[in-house]
């Protein structure tokens, strides 16, 4: 049997290893923002988000590439978030554990684990090349949408599942049909869990740029329709920086993007807490 003090003793190191990483996490976390805020934040003026960049980024401003992210991140969302939601309702909702769900789960485990650059070259080979859409916004939305389509599937599917079975029973019971009860019960119980998935694939889609590169091209030039090759905050604050162009626009840029980031991720919890708040 174990003793009290052994107890105690493994409770008390298990609580400082876990507080070393979590504080390491958070000191690394820090360190990268202080860095890039501090070269960075003296760049950014209304000027800068204002002006499209100019002479290959060494001058003007970041107002194209913010446009781009916009853009092809709107594009990914609209086409992954529908059809990730609806795999996770048929999941959970119209299927029992079968051959089918399993290679659907087993593909979605797959489709999570490939690196960014492969779904890269797919997108290059088959929209790019075999679709004949070219390097455009279209291309790179729907090689990010194929990207973030397993977070979206995972979370989607995990909300519903939290969901407990009564609230199924009740709405049968009251003569709900399921297809009644999905749209009417389930749905709007999972809406945080789900909301949280597309968030997640909001900063993923704004931070990619190996498959943007492929798909969507760099183009400094206002887009002007789905067919336009554009470059994101990301694919720019890249280029800047490994090319060696300018460091200051870099670091601009990717402050720039961090404060995106941060504005979109607040935004979203304030509308989710204000839905929250609503249906309670």
């Amino acid at each position: 049997m174990i003793s009290n003090r052994t107890r105690y003793l493994t409770q008390n190191v298990a609580k400082v290893l876990i507080w070393t990483a979590a504080l390491l996490t958070i000191g690394v976390m820090m360190l990268i923002l202080f860095q890039v805020l501090a070269e960075g934040l003296p760049v950014l003026h209304p000027r800068f988000f204002l002006d499209s960049p100019k002479n290959m980024g060494r001058e003007g401003g970041i107002l194209s590439t913010i446009v781009g992210t916009f853009a092809l991140t709107l594009v990914a969302i609209v086409f992954a978030a529908p059809l990730g939601v609806g795999t996770a309702i048929f999941l959970r909702e119209y299927t029992r554990e079968t051959r089918i769900s399993r290679i659907i789960r087993f593909g979605t485990d797959c489709l999570a684990g490939v690196p960014s650059i492969i779904f890269g070259l797919f997108g290059f080979v088959f929209f790019v090349i075999f679709l004949n859409m070219g390097w455009s916004i279209l291309s790179g939305g729907l090689t990010l949408a194929a990207m973030i389509l397993p977070t979206i599937i995972s979370t989607a599917e995990e909300a519903i599942k939290t969901i407990p079975y009564t609230y199924r029973e009740v709405s049968f019971s009251l003569g709900g049909t399921r297809w009644q009860t999905v749209t009417r019960t389930i749905l709007p119980s999972a809406i945080p869990g789900i909301f949280t998935g597309i968030i997640l694939s909001v900063g993923r889609s704004i931070g990619e740029t190996a498959a943007v590169i492929l798909t969507a091209g760099s183009s400094l030039v206002m887009p002007t329709s789905l067919f336009s090759p554009i470059r994101t905050m990301s694919v720019h604050f890249y280029i800047l920086a490994r090319e060696g162009i300018s460091m200051e626009m870099a670091y601009g840029t990717g402050a720039a993007l961090i404060l995106l980031v941060l504005i979109v991720n607040t935004a979203a919890n304030w509308l989710l807490n204000r839905y929250i708040r609503h249906r309670v």
